[in-house]
């Protein structure tokens, strides 16, 4: 069995390759902050506190529109709704946990995380360690994320307009890539079709609204087949 020691660092080994996607990601985001209206304390501390890569370019570009601040909220809350299905899937494995490890996995709950962590949580290996694993994972992205913004104000603004070089595709593939193994269900299929759809005929929409429409989109999608494939109970008499 496991110790802790060797479970966070079996976890932040494990999510490296997610890491290294979200380089470009991190740079190009504190290139852009301070342009968009951003200090570089503000940039740093969006980072650190909110934590949330696609949330904080929304944000951005909300702010550079010189979007209200209630929209902003609104946007960036509908687009990481994701993340209660991610808490739902935890459920089961940490509702256990004492209330600060709960609060733990909570505030550094992301895609990347989530991916890595819950192959380790299914296992049926009864190490009560699993916590740590988690914890390495998504401490490793977290460190990556504060150490990239943090390039990216420094030396990134030395980098003529690094953000038209397409570096931001990394990012793109590497969700590409933590997608793909879930769609083995229809209603998983269903959900990535329409919220990919929507998202694309919907791009032109002011405020990044269109994002805002495509995860509406895709939830409802997915939450309709699921409905429609669980075989209803039958009446009783």
């Amino acid at each position: 069995m496991r110790s802790p020691r060797q479970e966070a660092l079996a976890g932040a080994r494990d999510i490296i390759p997610l890491v290294v996607g979200a380089i470009p990601f991190g740079i190009i985001f504190g290139t852009l902050a301070q342009g968009s209206g951003l200090s570089f304390g503000a940039t740093l501390g969006m980072s650190a506190f909110v934590f949330a890569g696609s949330s904080q370019f929304i944000a951005l570009g909300l702010l550079a529109a010189g979007s209200t601040l209630p929209l902003i909220v609104l946007t960036t809350v509908v687009v990481n709704l994701r993340h209660m299905l991610y808490a739902a899937s935890l459920l089961p494995y940490v509702q256990g946990a004492s209330q600060r490890w709960k609060a733990v996995i909570g505030f550094f709950l992301t895609d990347e995380a989530f991916a890595v962590a819950i192959r380790r949580y299914v296992q049926p290996d009864p190490s009560p360690h699993k916590h740590w694993y988690y914890l390495g994972a998504a401490g490793a992205m977290y460190s990556n994320w504060i150490f990239c913004t943090l390039l990216g104000l420094t030396v990134g603004q030395l980098i003529p307009n690094a953000a038209a070089w397409g570096l931001d595709f990394a990012m793109v593939a590497t969700f590409i890539g933590m997608v793909a193994p879930y769609a083995t269900t229809r209603p998983m299929v269903g959900a990535i079709a329409v919220a990919g759809l929507v998202a694309v005929l919907a791009n032109g929409l002011p405020h990044k609204l269109g994002l805002m429409v495509a995860a509406i989109a895709g939830v409802a999608a997915g939450f309709w087949l699921e409905t429609q494939i669980t075989p209803k109970p039958k009446a009783k008499g």
